[in-house]
């Protein structure tokens, strides 16, 4: 995901509750995260899965603090699966 202006760089996902993170750069990874939780809102999910490795906590910091700002995340956590790799994100209910 990128500027939409800038075609030659960007970037299509699949909107489909589960986000890799490891191909992008960390500059990337905010807005990366908030583009995805909004398309993820718009198509009706109400949980996404988001990877960003387990390192030394950066990527991860950087996707919690951008879902705990992101006005159509109801709460997240840890995946306690992926042993501090991944985050769950649930999204408030769509209106309508």
């Amino acid at each position: 995901m990128a500027d939409p202006d800038d075609q030659e760089h960007a970037v299509l996902l699949p909107i489909d509750g589960f986000l890799d993170l490891h191909a992008f750069l960390p500059r990337d990874v905010a807005s990366v995260v908030e583009e995805y939780v909004t398309a993820a809102h718009a198509r009706g999910l109400r949980e996404v899965r988001i990877v960003h490795g387990r390192g030394h906590g950066v990527q991860r910091g950087i996707v919690q603090a951008t879902l705990d700002r992101h006005p159509l995340v109801a709460e997240f956590w840890d995946d306690p699966d992926s042993h501090l790799g991944a985050t769950v994100a649930r999204l408030v209910r769509p209106r309508g």
